[in-house]
């Protein structure tokens, strides 16, 4: 008798969770685990789901995991800049012999009103900053290092958890996930005195409300680009990603 299907999803992003809860729901013979790396002290996990936090120690590692665990399909779902793990994701399946896909979900597009900087890179942003800005910075602990190079910048850092070490510049922080809502994100930034938003072109509808609110108060946003998609497939919805799950190999 053939072995129920094993999948992977390496999580990261709102649309991981969305797309568990599905397969969880419309094929529940399939043996599924959502892995998260960790970076939130408290996720938001979908239930019915078996769940993993921490890492596997690079491609080598989730290779002897997959093999170890009788995994026999990858979907990296991780996010759109999370660019070591994708590349461990596919160096891993490879060395396991099992398909591997990437979800990707679209990036914003500026529509009317927008005042958008589109830059490559965390330095470009930061140099694009005028003199004595108050950039909101909704980047992430671990992408907000090469601001400390800008001390005339008062920034304003926005975190999901409060850091457990010393910010590396001075900056006021906000902690909390970010709303949904445009008009409370327009009243943090008005409340704060922004003037400028830097983020990354995450794509999404749960990270948007930023975007708009710095439409309606017309601050300038500096928007990192996103990297180089990684090789093999790419799924760009929610539909195509399920299917492939489902799919037989």
């Amino acid at each position: 008798m053939e072995e129920a299907p094993f999948v992977l999803l390496l999580g990261g992003t709102a649309e991981a969770s969305v797309l568990a809860r599905r397969l969880r729901t419309t094929r529940p013979d399939i043996q599924l685990l959502l892995s998260l790396a960790g970076r939130t002290k408290a996720p938001a996990l979908p239930d019915g789901v078996e769940t993993r936090i921490g890492g596997f120690g690079g491609a080598a590692g989730l290779a002897r995991f997959m093999r170890e665990h009788g995994v026999t399909r990858l979907l990296d779902t991780t996010h759109p800049y999370a660019v070591g793990m994708s590349r461990n994701a596919g160096e891993a399946a490879r060395l396991a012999g099992i398909p591997r896909a990437t979800f990707l979900r679209a990036p914003w597009e500026p529509v009317d009103g927008d005042r958008w900087q589109e830059v490559a890179c965390l330095r470009t942003a930061r140099d694009a900053l005028p003199s004595g800005a108050r950039p909101f910075l909704a980047l992430g602990s671990q992408h907000i290092a090469p601001f400390r190079h800008r001390p005339d910048l008062c920034p304003v850092l926005r975190q999901v958890d409060a850091p457990a070490e010393p910010l590396p510049f001075a900056a006021t922080l906000v902690t909390g996930k970010p709303s949904q809502d445009v008009a409370e994100e327009a009243e943090l930034f008005r409340e704060h005195g922004i003037t400028h938003l830097v983020c990354r072109n995450s794509g999404g509808a749960r990270g948007y409300a930023k975007i708009a609110a710095a439409r309606n108060l017309q601050l300038p946003v500096i928007l990192i680009q996103r990297p180089p998609e990684p090789d093999g497939p790419i799924l760009r919805d929610l539909d195509a990603a399920l299917s492939w799950l489902t799919s037989p190999s």
